[in-house]
């Protein structure tokens, strides 16, 4: 028996039950994604013969009164949790509970670099600042620097010996 993953058409399927398979095929994809999906990417899993926006409109109607939404992107759809409920989340995730403290200018200017350059080194900070970066510096916003540098690299210059961070999340 062929796998139906490779008949994205699904000539085989009565319509209703075929635009139940895409359904669940599209919103499969753009749950398993961390960035958003764009048509394309949905076109390969679904094939030509199908409305992706018909698709996507009967998952949002379906996703009607659930805690989550399916939302138009960066030229593609997410899945985003409703705003009403980001209090419930920050509480979740502690963010309640301690005010955070703002970065100063240099540890802003530091994760700038680090975000834009990696991987980079101490020592390739402190070339381009023009004087030492202590490690306690550096290393101070590790956790917000993670974040933003699990992008991707940024640097054209990707030769580095031995990164501050790398992208291997």
């Amino acid at each position: 028996m062929a796998k139906r993953t490779r008949q994205p058409e699904l000539v085989d399927l009565a319509p209703d039950l075929r635009r139940r398979e895409w359904m669940g095929r599209v919103e499969a994809v753009i749950f398993a994604s961390p960035q958003p999906v764009t048509r394309e990417t949905l076109a390969r899993v679904v094939g030509s013969s199908c409305s992706l926006d018909l698709i996507i409109e009967d998952i949002r109607e379906e996703l009607r009164g659930r805690p989550y939404d399916l939302v138009a992107v960066a030229g593609g759809w997410q899945h985003r949790t409703r705003k009403g409920l980001a209090d419930a989340i920050r509480a979740a995730r502690g963010f309640d509970q301690a005010p955070v403290k703002p970065l100063s200018q240099s540890e802003s200017l530091i994760l700038l670099c680090v975000a834009y350059l990696q991987p980079i080194t101490r020592a390739q900070l402190g070339a381009f600042f023009g004087k030492e970066v202590s490690r306690e510096r550096a290393y101070a916003n590790t956790h917000i620097s993670m974040s933003v540098a699990r992008w991707g690299l940024r640097s054209a210059n990707s030769a580095f010996a031995s990164p501050l961070m790398s992208t291997g999340a």
